[in-house]
């Protein structure tokens, strides 16, 4: 106490500086971001560091202490974050230009390797830019157009999601999900000419199902035939009076009547009573 009353300045500054230093060696870490402790400016730890399936925060968020003076700390979002990639042209194997728009999310997992490579989060999202833009052109450049119109565009996105993957490791970056947004054909000549192949795809296709229909008909209709030929010789052979009669009641039917599809007009006939034709009305 008699320093303090004889020395009143010196204690204040004093005070002073270990109030400074008190605060400065504590830190409130927010439950959604990576503290990266810089001390002389060397990375040496990471605070609340992302942890697959653990909730946010459960890592070391909240108050934590630091050397003051010596050690700093650089944040990095434990959050998903999206990768826009500039709309480009790219050629599919069958020699049609598309106009991608796709974006990628990435979640940064390794502070120390980001921070050493990158220097900054929004450094790691201009160097995956080119990356993806890359990735995208070689795995599009292998397929055809129609492969983005079917279900097999999921196994298209997943192999450029994990080439993708590969290089953004050694940004301490995991690439969540790869998407595009669009991919349209250029407006003019080459839309026309896409929309005419397409057409004339479709039209030979039609061709081809209906050549195959008829041809399965016939087939059935030559088939139907052998076994109602195969049914009347049996027919016959049991009973060839009864055969007879049946033939002639069918051929009295097509000649006056007409079949279902073909209904004839009334029609005079002049034969003979004893035409061989007209002995099923003369009776037995």
């Amino acid at each position: 106490m008699s320093f303090v009353r004889r020395h009143p300045i010196a204690t204040l500054v004093i005070a002073f500086i270990l109030l400074i230093a008190a605060f400065s060696s504590v830190r409130i870490v927010p439950e959604t971001q990576q503290g990266l402790v810089l001390r002389f400016g060397k990375p040496v730890r990471v605070i609340n560091r992302y942890t697959p399936g653990a909730p946010f925060g459960a890592g070391g968020a909240g108050l934590t202490a630091k050397l003051p003076f010596a050690e700093d700390y650089v944040w990095v979002d434990k959050r998903i974050h999206a990768v826009e990639m500039q709309q480009q042209q790219v050629v599919s194997t069958d020699q049609r230009r598309l106009e991608v728009d796709a974006f990628a999310n990435y979640r940064v997992v390794d502070p120390q390797r980001m921070y050493t490579v990158a220097r900054s989060q929004d450094q790691v999202g201009e160097a995956l830019k080119p990356i993806l833009s890359s990735a995208l052109r070689n795995e599009l450049g292998k397929r055809p157009f129609a492969s983005l119109l079917s279900p097999e565009r999921e196994g298209v996105m997943e192999g450029i999601r994990e080439g993708l993957d590969r290089t953004a490791r050694q940004y301490g970056v995991e690439i969540i999900d790869v998407r595009i947004k669009k991919a349209d054909l250029p407006d003019g000549a080459p839309l026309q000419s896409a929309l005419d192949q397409m057409r004339t795809a479709r039209l030979q296709e039609a061709q081809l199902i209906r050549a195959e229909g008829m041809k399965q008909a016939q087939i059935i209709q030559a088939q139907a035939d052998a076994d109602a030929s195969k049914i009347y010789a049996a027919s016959f052979g049991k009973d060839p009076e009864f055969y007879d009669f049946y033939r002639a009641m069918q051929s009295y039917r097509t000649t006056f009547v007409g079949d279902d599809q073909n209904k004839v007009a009334p029609t005079t006939i002049i034969l003979s009573p004893q035409s061989d034709y007209l002995k099923e009305f003369t009776g037995r």
